[in-house]
């Protein structure tokens, strides 16, 4: 056990002093808060270790609450960073408001993230460390904006930032999400048409016309075969599909094969333009808002490459803070990779030359906000076209051939005749 003396004030407004005998600091502090005193300042005795009696048991048991890192969901980060944004713009220390959270909050994983990160600067841990700690839901550049928000004295206004952003990404991926939802439905349809035809009807017009001598139509006897196919082979279909699935997964999970898919995810007809317009408003948004805190160019550059999730972009951003940290310009690092769009280019380019680079960023990032709206809009209304169309043409030489083969069957039982 440590021995710690602290001056706190008390519930009638009082300031009081003494000493505590507990393992750690923050259990320190517990102990004061289970007294109703408000700490002022908490020092650590000259003197060894002592014992104290039911200390070990509340450190066990704060020790159960503490379980180790915590999975947040997008929704779950965003109402976190929120709701700490406003308590600090509030004028609430930070070490408070994480208190409010743990005690208000509803949600159990983020009323846990909350305690953590409580215990974690209680013992002098920087908050954007403790964030590391807490939870992996908070990535690398989550953390590198924190930091640099620490250090320029502005936290809550990058939160706030930072909860506009994630906002604008999650409403994204439920735009696209919800867009594709009606296209799989089609497509599933699609596919139990093709069973019940290949299963049911198609096995009933094979004997009908077995029955009558007549001949089956080449478009017919084709979907036969492939019906006999798939009833006598489906398992090797599913184990060819599979193992073609597993080959895809292990290959872009090396180092080469990550970053060829990646790039291909860029480049990509119909959603590669989508995922593309998606990284660079986010680009420009993350740049804007280190820019606009102070942070200085370089630095903002290397946060952004580290926090890059494709790792393709990610190599080309590492190339620009080469280019940039050699004393180069930002806006030809950029044209040097030609894959950065020349609009943005020309922005910078005018961001250096005037001073203002922040607002480039922010006009760019607008801008592309703007064009990601439009080119989603163009997904969602090509992509279920798209499908209804193949759909149509399925249900055409299904019933093209479900009607051929009926009056084929009738003029062989008119020949008979």
């Amino acid at each position: 056990m440590l021995a710690f003396e602290y001056r706190a004030v008390d519930s009638g407004g009082k300031t009081v002093s003494g000493s505590l005998a507990v393992k750690s600091k923050a259990e320190a502090y517990r102990e004061l808060e289970a007294k109703s005193l408000h700490p002022i300042t908490v020092v650590m005795m000259e003197s060894g270790q002592v014992q104290a009696k039911g200390a070990g048991d509340k450190k066990k048991g704060a020790a159960k609450e503490i379980s180790g890192p915590v999975k947040l969901s997008r929704a779950q980060v965003i109402t976190f960073t929120e709701d700490l944004a406003d308590l600090l713009d509030a004028g609430i220390n930070l070490e408070q408001a994480l208190r409010v959270l743990h005690e208000r909050q509803k949600n159990p994983l983020v009323k846990k993230v909350a305690f953590v990160l409580r215990e974690e600067i209680r013992e002098g841990v920087r908050f954007s460390l403790a964030l590391k700690k807490a939870s992996p839901s908070f990535d690398t550049l989550y953390c590198n904006l924190v930091a640099a928000g620490e250090a320029s004295g502005s936290l809550a206004e990058i939160l706030q930032r930072l909860a506009i952003s994630l906002k604008q990404m999650y409403s994204l991926q439920r735009r696209v999400t919800g867009a594709m939802i009606y296209p799989a439905v089609l497509l599933l349809g699609c596919v139990v048409l093709l069973f019940v035809f290949s299963t049911v009807l198609m096995p009933k017009l094979s004997q009908l016309i077995s029955k009558t001598g007549g001949e089956l139509p080449m478009i017919t006897q084709a979907l036969i075969n492939f019906s006999d196919f798939m009833v006598n082979w489906w398992w090797l279909t599913l184990l060819v599909l599979a193992a073609l699935f597993l080959g895809f997964r292990v290959f872009i999970g090396t180092t080469g094969g990550r970053l060829w898919w990646h790039k291909v995810k860029m480049l990509m007809p119909v959603f590669g333009p989508v995922i593309a317009g998606r990284f660079y408003a986010q680009y420009c948004h993350t740049m804007a808002n280190l820019l606009s805190n102070g942070v200085p160019l370089l630095n903002a550059l290397k946060l952004v490459a580290r926090g890059s999730s494709n790792v393709f972009m990610q190599n080309l951003l590492t190339k620009v803070v080469l280019d940039v940290g050699e004393g180069g310009s930002l806006a030809k690092a950029l044209g040097k990779s030609d894959f950065f769009p020349l609009a943005l280019t020309d922005r910078v380019a005018v961001g250096e030359q005037t001073g203002e680079l922040g607002k480039a960023f922010v006009k760019s990032a607008r801008k592309y906000d703007e064009e990601l709206d439009i080119r989603i809009e163009r997904l969602t209304s090509f992509v279920p076209m798209v499908v209804l169309i193949v759909m149509a043409v399925i249900v055409g030489v299904v019933a093209y051939s479900i009607m051929t083969t009926i009056f084929g069957s009738v003029s062989g039982i008119s020949r008979r005749g």
